[in-house]
């Protein structure tokens, strides 16, 4: 049932008249639901019942992840506790993490929204995906677990890490696709080179990825090693988790499940609505969540909506891959990393001086990360061991990532006149 969405008359969406329905009444419940936004509304001269069009869409306030930010932990949550069966959290970690909630029906639509998406890219019942996103509090594990179960696949949990044994599931139990970050599907490649497996060897037809950028390059190269064919998917905690859209096997955009999740591309600066196939930002309205609905969510990725039809006959609205953000957002191994982040960590440390650099760099296919800060005194060799394992430790804990902690002498860091050079990413993409 997922293979072809049905086609229909539509003005843009593919079924306006559902969605303009599904915006009406999703104003109207978070309004009466999240003391928070019915101040906001408020304040816009908004009440319940002012909205009865998708025209009326640009009067409501936008949303974005400072909002979630400011009401932690669950201070935008519109359900009753009661009716909450899942927390997970972003990997954003900018202040504490950001937190969603969902209700069984919201998980219902993450299963369905990862099966449509499964579908698109040519999964089918009896295939088995090997499925080696992160599982926990991140969301693209168990999102698309539940749509391959939904799809009527086969899923081998073989979540993130111990290389060698996933390769060795790949080659024993013939998995049809495989699920990951594109960085961590290079770093199996390599491992298969390591281990001198060949990619006849195997079974996989089919690459899902993502939870990070990556270029059309990567692809090829992907494509080329693993011989798969390759499918961006893009999701996002706040909205539902993976599965908000994918590309279809006519890769010509990613295919967003609008009757669920409503696009707009704005202008950054003036915040205005641009119209199909200007670049701006992503901004989307969950239109059937219950227990944590966002409208006019602002993502700050950088993407455009395609008007024209797609050669697969869905006729869902199309976005463009995402290649940048507005932000100086780092994403690494899959897990969102702002340098700012890195410093309120350095702070707690009275050895550690405020200047720091960070060196992002790809080994085996791998993102790794180091991290120089120059300490404020001198230290005997045993000192400065023990503070770097101590400051290792914490980055680890705090920001969920594993980093090589370099203590180089008092004023050994360049400086500079005008914005310091925090960040130093040596990426090849």
């Amino acid at each position: 049932m997922w293979d072809k969405m049905p086609a229909n008359g539509h003005n843009f969406f593919s079924d306006s008249q559902q969605s303009s329905e599904r915006l009406q009444k999703i104003f109207d419940y978070v309004y009466a639901n999240v003391p928070f936004f019915q101040k906001r509304y408020q304040d816009a001269g908004l009440a319940p019942g002012s909205i009865r069009s998708l025209d009326d869409l640009k009067q409501i306030p936008f949303s974005n992840k400072l909002d979630l930010r400011d009401n932690y932990p669950l201070g935008l949550v519109a359900t009753k506790p009661e009716k909450i069966v899942r927390l997970h959290a972003s990997s954003g970690t900018k202040g504490k993490p950001t937190i969603v909630a969902y209700s069984q029906a919201d998980i219902d639509l993450l299963a369905e929204v990862c099966a449509r998406s499964l579908a698109a890219c040519g999964v089918r019942a009896g295939d088995i995906l090997q499925n080696s996103f992160g599982y926990g509090l991140f969301t693209g594990g168990l999102g698309l677990h539940y749509g391959a179960e939904r799809l009527g696949a086969t899923v081998l949990p073989a979540s993130s890490g111990q290389s060698q044994k996933q390769v060795m599931l790949l080659r024993d139990l013939g998995a049809r696709a495989l699920a990951c970050t594109p960085s961590y599907a290079l770093n199996l490649v390599c491992t298969m080179d390591e281990m001198g497996i060949e990619p006849d060897m195997l079974n996989l037809e089919i690459g899902i990825f993502g939870a990070e950028p990556w270029s059309e390059k990567l692809r090829e190269e992907l494509q080329a090693r693993l011989k798969v064919s390759a499918f961006d998917i893009y999701g996002l905690s706040e909205i539902i988790g993976p599965g908000v859209a994918i590309e279809c096997t006519a890769k010509n955009g990613l295919h967003i499940w609008d009757d669920h999740f409503l696009p707009e591309i704005i202008d950054p600066k003036t915040q205005k609505v641009l119209p199909p196939g200007a670049e701006g930002e992503l901004v989307l309205t969950s239109l059937t969540k219950q227990a944590l609905p966002l409208i006019r969510y602002r993502t700050g990725d950088i993407s455009c909506l395609l008007p024209e039809p797609c050669a697969c006959g869905r006729t869902q609205v199309r976005m463009a891959r995402i290649n940048s953000r507005l932000d100086d957002l780092l994403i690494i191994r899959g897990v969102n990393l702002y340098p700012q982040e890195v410093a309120r960590v350095l702070e707690q440390f009275k050895e550690l001086s405020s200047h720091y650099q960070v060196i992002v760099d790809r080994q085996k296919a791998l993102d790794t990360l180091e991290i120089l800060v120059e300490v404020s005194a001198e230290h005997t060799n045993e000192e400065l061991d023990a503070l770097s394992h101590k400051a290792g430790s914490m980055v680890k804990d705090l920001l969920g990532l594993t980093a090589e902690i370099t203590l180089v002498p008092p004023k050994s860091l360049p400086r500079s006149e005008g914005k310091t050079i925090r960040v130093i990413d040596r990426r090849v993409n």
